[in-house]
């Protein structure tokens, strides 16, 4: 598809002079000024897997929108490494990253005058920090993910990065040696991309595909097969047309789309970070959205993918089983999903799918059929309770445990927690307690992927419940609950709980609740005193100053407009 020299697609910045000037230094010539400039948000890098493979993406999408008659300009954008960071004081620039993502795009394309953007992205914050972007600036925009990285594989099955981290747990307590530990390390991740399960960047790529922002399919690719190669240059095709008809992300992220991915959240298992993401998104797209929202869908949804951490397949297996757009095909044809909801394509979500039959294949097992799912109901809960009112986020697939209560085991940081369990201090029954973890109390609210892995290697993942203030890796399983809030570190009653407090979790009743009288709390509380801050100079005290409650998406500028 060529662009039209006389499209009726204004430039914002290319028609300006003396400014030109700059332009022509990295290669505009005379006819070029009438097009759009497209950024190009790149975030290739040779820190993580997930995003190694990105740059082939972007230069490939750059080539397409130079031979369509668009100007691209191509710009990178950070990332981390949540995997390497993880259970490390690293893990605390995290959810930070997301912020720093959003606002580089946001900086480029606005100080620059894009008049579209494709964003590209690969580890889990890369996802949400782009669609933050999308949403604030609201110019045609479309987003590529990097893919999913390939199932690994140790004694003929398929295993991923969770395997390593489980494997630390069975090596722990003697049930694996060391030599099968060092081979489950060698092969969990063999190439590049995401990792492998329904974790967080699967499970934000799937709900970004499921909200219209991405060609359908393009969330479950592999990233080093041909076909994701194919679809950043259909994605770059697809974006020229998106600004001809001026198309922008706001007309496609509604109130209807959110639910749409709160459907597809609860139905392919994913990460409880799609909570706190969504929220975020929703915030910058002027979408009213809550975390009651998730409750409510989580009773209309049964889990119907069979997925990793908690199930069997991998990300690859679902796009070979039908991907997103046969899950989302389900979820219509049950009346859970909004059909008319637009997409980057042009269609609607109806539309999208109408070649999509109306049933999984019988020759797979990947996702299930409405009438016979992995679960009845969506596996992300929202409990509250005296020890989390603004709410907090369990996720209870695997085990399927609904309630336990017993007495809590308190740990002021994430370290102090695993040196319990790898010392055999945790006892079946207990309820840890992992606090001033929060976006603030970290800050930047780290994942607890170590202490669960941990817990579940050691053959207590059914056994002991845990919860936090942080967050929890989209490989976590197990009896977890996070996100509580208030946290500790403004004065939460997590904050106020003592070394064995009988603690509540009751996934059914939604109820998360430290039994202490009133009396006994409100002591506590006049007593309790706000620790100093961890940190007082540079990007973690900036985030810390900034940052609002996780119930509310722990965004960065949600007083902005108050």
């Amino acid at each position: 598809m060529q662009m039209n020299k006389k499209s009726s697609v204004v430039t914002k910045g290319a028609q300006r002079s003396p400014n030109r000037a700059l332009l022509r230094a990295v290669g505009f010539t005379d006819g070029d000024f009438t097009k759009p400039i497209v950024g190009i948000a790149n975030s290739y890098s040779t820190i993580t897997p997930c995003n190694s493979g990105i740059n082939g993406l972007a230069v490939s999408a750059e080539k397409v929108l130079r031979e369509n008659g668009a100007m691209p300009q191509l710009f990178g954008t950070i990332t981390i490494s949540d995997g390497i960071a993880m259970g490390t004081p690293g893990m605390r620039y995290s959810l930070v990253s997301r912020e720093v993502i959003a606002d580089s795009i946001e900086t480029v394309c606005g100080g620059q005058s894009m008049d579209g953007l494709l964003a590209t992205g690969g580890c889990d914050k890369n996802m949400p920090g782009a669609m933050i972007a999308i949403a604030r600036l609201n110019i045609p925009s479309i987003f590529v993910y990097g893919g999913t990285i390939k199932a690994g594989v140790h004694n003929g099955r398929n295993i991923t990065i969770m395997s390593a981290f489980e494997a630390v747990g069975k090596y722990t307590v003697q049930a694996m040696s060391k030599d099968e530990l060092l081979d489950i390390e060698r092969h969990a991740c063999p190439g590049s991309g995401s990792c492998g399960g329904m974790y967080t960047a699967n499970t934000m790529a799937s709900l970004i595909e499921a909200m219209g922002l991405s060609l359908p399919y393009s969330s479950t690719m592999a990233a080093e097969d041909a076909d994701k190669s194919d679809s950043a240059v259909q994605s770059a095709i697809m974006l020229i047309n998106i600004i001809e008809k001026q198309l922008l992300p706001r007309s496609i992220l509604t109130r209807q789309a959110f639910e749409n991915a709160l459907a597809v959240a609860m139905a392919v298992g994913g990460s409880t970070n799609a909570v706190l993401h969504l929220l975020a998104i929703a915030h910058a797209a002027g979408v009213p959205l809550s975390i009651d929202d998730f409750e409510t869908m989580r009773h209309r949804v049964p889990v119907l993918c069979d997925m990793k951490p908690s199930g069997q397949f991998v990300t690859t297996d679902l796009h070979q089983a039908g991907g997103i757009p046969q899950v989302m095909k389900i979820l219509l044809v049950n009346g859970v999903l909004h059909g008319d909801a637009l997409t980057v394509t042009g269609q609607t979500v109806a539309e999208n799918l109408e070649s999509i039959p109306d049933h999984p294949d019988k020759n797979q097992q990947v996702i299930r059929p409405w009438e016979n799912p992995v679960a009845p109901k969506g596996h992300l809960a929202i409990l509250k309770g005296n020890l989390a009112p603004e709410g907090a986020v369990a996720k209870i697939t695997g085990f399927m445990i609904t309630r336990i209560t017993g007495p809590a085991r308190v740990f002021d940081s994430e370290e102090a927690c695993m040196e319990a369990i790898v010392t055999r201090k945790i006892l079946p029954g207990d309820i840890i307690v992992i606090r001033y973890e929060g976006p603030k109390g970290g800050p930047g609210m780290r994942e607890m992927l170590s202490p669960t892995a941990a817990l579940i290697g050691e053959g207590l993942g059914d056994k002991v419940g845990l919860i936090t203030d942080g967050r929890f890796s989209g490989a976590t399983h197990g009896i977890v609950v996070g996100h509580v809030a208030p946290e500790a570190a403004v004065g939460g009653t997590i904050g106020q709980v003592a070394e064995g407090d009988q603690i509540t979790i009751d996934i059914e009743n939604n109820l998360l609740q430290l039994h202490v009288s009133q009396e006994e709390l409100s002591m506590r509380k006049k007593l309790w005193q706000q620790p100093k801050a961890k940190v007082t100079t540079g990007v973690l005290a900036k985030y810390a100053k900034l940052v609002n409650s996780a119930s509310l998406g722990a965004v960065t500028d949600w007083n902005v407009n108050s």
